[in-house]
């Protein structure tokens, strides 16, 4: 299965809680951690989500 990385870029202060809901769902919960996960539409959606937060690699 195809991975992709993503990286946490901003920070999830005043943002709503299903934002910070969903940075955690990720794996990601400080400034520039980076995680690899599997390339699924459910985590694209979820990127999605937190477009302006993340940043991801192929």
């Amino acid at each position: 299965m195809a991975t992709i990385k993503v990286t946490q870029t901003g920070s999830p202060i005043r943002r709503t809680k299903d934002q910070r809901a969903t940075l955690v769902g990720l794996g990601l919960n400080k400034m520039h951690r980076t995680v690899e996960l599997e390339d699924t539409p459910s985590v694209r959606g979820m990127i999605r989500k937190v477009h302006h937060m993340v940043s991801v690699e192929d």
